[in-house]
C-alpha cells in the first residue's frame, strides 16, 4: 500500500525507462495480458512541450548509463489530450510523474493531473532548480517542504515524492517531503556524471553533464533507502541498479515497500516480469511456505525460465 494505491506486487518501472506507448505499438494487446509492472509511471511531464537535449544524449559506462535526455515531452495539455488516453488503457494503475521551475509550475500541474480520475497518484520529480531561489529543489528539506506545502492541498491524490541522491544527507529531505504530506518517497534518481570524447577530451553529451545510472549505482541506492527508510513513517520505493529479483530483494530488505526497475529495461524489453520472477524465487529460498505471497509469477513464465 502507497496511501490508497493498492499494488498486486512490488515492482515497478523508473520514470522514462519502459515507453508502455510504444511497446504497445511493437507487441500489441498481448503486452496488456503480460505487463510486467504493478503500476505504470509515466515519463516526466512538465507545464510546456520540451524538446530535450541535443545529441548526443547517452554515454555507456563499463557498469551504466549516462543519459542526458533532457525530458523531452508535449508539456501538459499534449499529455492529457495526446498521452493520458493511451496510458489509462493499461491494466495497472497509472502514476504520472511532474516537473517544474516553480511552484506556480508545480501547482498547475499537480491540479490539472488530479482531477483526471485516470490517474491513480503523482510522482514529483524535484531535481529541477527552483527559478525564485536557483536551488534545486530536492536537494534543500526547506525547499521540498515549501513546495509539498504549496501543492498537498491541491489533490487527494497519493504524492510520492523522487528524490535525488546528490545530497549529504538525503533522510534530512525525505522528512521535509514527508513533513509537508507526501505519501511516499521515491530513491534514487540518478547521480551527477561525465562523460568526454576520448579523442578529443571535449564533452561527449550534448546537454553538457548527464546523470549515471544502472548497475554502477547499486550500492549507493541500498544506503540511500536504507538512510531513508530508517528515517520516515512513510513508505520508500527503490530504485537505482535493479537487474535481477536478487538486486530487489536487496532494496526490500534496505527497507523499500516497492523497487523499480530502470535501465536494465533498456536492454531487455522484459527485464520487469524477469526481475518479478526471480524474485519469487529469490523469496521461495528464503521462505519457502509463504514465498511469492502478494506477488505471484507471471502466468506464461514457468520457474525454470527465470535463470540467466
Amino acid at each position: 500500500m502507497i496511501g490508497d494505491l493498492r499494488l498486486e506486487h512490488p515492482i515497478l518501472n523508473g520514470s522514462g525507462t519502459f515507453d508502455a506507448i510504444a511497446a504497445r505499438r511493437a507487441f500489441g494487446d498481448a503486452l496488456l495480458e503480460r505487463f510486467p509492472f504493478s503500476a505504470f509511471v509515466s515519463k516526466t511531464i512538465t507545464p510546456e512541450p520540451r524538446a530535450g537535449n541535443p545529441p548526443p544524449r547517452l554515454y555507456e559506462t563499463p557498469a551504466g548509463l549516462i543519459n542526458s535526455i533532457g525530458l523531452p515531452n508535449k508539456g501538459l495539455e499534449g499529455f492529457l489530450a495526446e498521452d493520458l488516453p493511451q496510458l489509462a488503457e493499461l491494466p495497472v494503475p497509472l502514476i504520472v510523474s511532474v516537473m517544474a521551475t516553480s511552484h506556480d509550475g508545480f501547482a498547475r500541474l499537480v491540479r490539472a493531473v488530479g482531477e483526471r480520475p485516470e490517474v491513480a497518484a503523482i510522482e514529483l520529480n524535484v531535481s529541477c532548480p527552483n527559478v525564485d531561489s536557483g536551488l534545486i529543489v530536492g536537494e534543500r528539506p526547506e525547499e521540498t517542504l515549501s513546495l509539498l506545502e504549496a501543492v498537498r492541498p491541491l489533490t487527494e491524490r497519493p504524492l510520492i515524492v523522487k528524490l535525488t541522491p546528490n545530497v549529504a544527507d538525503p533522510g534530512s529531505v525525505a522528512r521535509a517531503a514527508e513533513a509537508g504530506g507526501a505519501t511516499a518517497v521515491s530513491l534514487i534518481n540518478t547521480l551527477k556524471a561525465h562523460a568526454i570524447h576520448r579523442g578529443t577530451g571535449a564533452r561527449w553529451l550534448g546537454g553538457g553533464g548527464g546523470g549515471l545510472s544502472g548497475a554502477a549505482i547499486r550500492q549507493i541506492a541500498l544506503e540511500q533507502v536504507r538512510q531513508v527508510a530508517a528515517a520516515v513513517e512513510i513508505p520508500a520505493i527503490g530504485m537505482g541498479g535493479v537487474e535481477s529479483g536478487a538486486d530487489a530483494l536487496a532494496l526490500l530488505d534496505a527497507g523499500a515497500v516497492a523497487v523499480a526497475v530502470g535501465t536494465a529495461s533498456f536492454r531487455d524489453p522484459l527485464a520487469g516480469e524477469r526481475v518479478r520472477s526471480e524474485l519469487v524465487d529469490e523469496l521461495a529460498r528464503r521462505h519457502p511456505k509463504d514465498a511469492g505471497d502478494g506477488l505471484g509469477r507471471p502466468d506464461s513464465e514457468p520457474a525454470a525460465s527465470t535463470s540467466t
